[in-house]
């Protein structure tokens, strides 16, 4: 039982570090999957993890989520910027093209390159705001890049980002932006699983409760102290994480 515990709280850890920061989180769970099977993983633990990073991101942001009146077009923007990722996730998913990218090879060239991409698109200062710059053309801009994260490696977060930095926001904005977005990313990936939940026996037991309040506390202040970090330093420190992970990829490859 203990060790079942450790391991989710390291399954957590990871989903809810690597959701919300620019490093990958299919790159690190290649990392510890090659180092360490875990007993204790499965689809309804993954689904577990993935509603504690999306109920500390809803929390998160929930005065801007619950004053519709005041946030409609934030709102109106964010559901339109998920649609290209919704659209392309839903058909890799259902003709099962998905699990084709998923090798190790990919990932290591995909945190490699878009480490690089990041770096490049933070070398400048700029300080386009959400409040006033945000339309549906640089959305669009944004959600499009997004349909990269569904190549494993790529990161989410990386290039939500990297997009937004493009598009000359400042760095906050760039993270708020791309924390917004993970909610209805985070949304379809759960509804997806809970699809093939269905069509297996599964058992709720203890850990689900654990991994779900342990994912959702290590998002919750990943995101709250990933803001504050970003707000004085630049993304260096996650480019060259980044590189490194990348390394040690291609180490374990050739």
């Amino acid at each position: 039982m203990f060790q079942n515990i450790i391991e989710v709280l390291i399954l957590s850890a990871i989903q809810g570090v690597s959701e919300f920061l620019p490093i990958s989180s299919s790159a690190h769970l290649i990392l510890v999957s090659s180092l360490y099977e875990f007993k204790s993983s499965s689809l309804l633990i993954d689904i577990s993890l993935h509603l504690g990073s999306l109920f500390a991101i809803v929390y998160y942001f929930k005065e801007e989520l619950l004053n519709i009146n005041k946030n409609k077009r934030l709102i109106s923007l964010i559901v339109i910027g998920s649609i290209p990722l919704i659209i392309f996730g839903y058909f890799l998913y259902t003709t099962g093209l998905i699990y084709s990218l998923r090798n190790i090879e990919t990932i290591a060239w995909t945190t490699l390159i878009f480490a690089i991409v990041l770096y490049l698109s933070d070398k400048s200062r700029f300080d386009k705001k959400i409040s006033t710059n945000l339309n549906i053309q640089s959305i669009l801009f944004i959600g499009i890049m997004q349909i990269l994260s569904l190549i494993p490696g790529v990161s989410r977060a990386g290039i939500t980002i990297t997009a937004a930095r493009i598009l000359k926001f400042n760095r906050v904005d760039s993270s708020k932006i791309s924390f917004l977005l993970s909610i209805p990313a985070l949304a379809g990936a759960s509804v997806l699983s809970l699809k093939d939940i269905f069509n297996q026996p599964t058992e709720f037991n203890y850990l689900v409760i654990i991994a779900i309040i342990s994912s959702f506390i290590l998002s919750f202040l990943t995101v709250k102290y990933f803001l504050i970090f970003i707000n004085k330093f630049s993304m260096n420190a996650f480019v060259i994480y980044r590189i490194i992970i990348a390394l040690v990829l291609f180490g374990l490859i050739y």
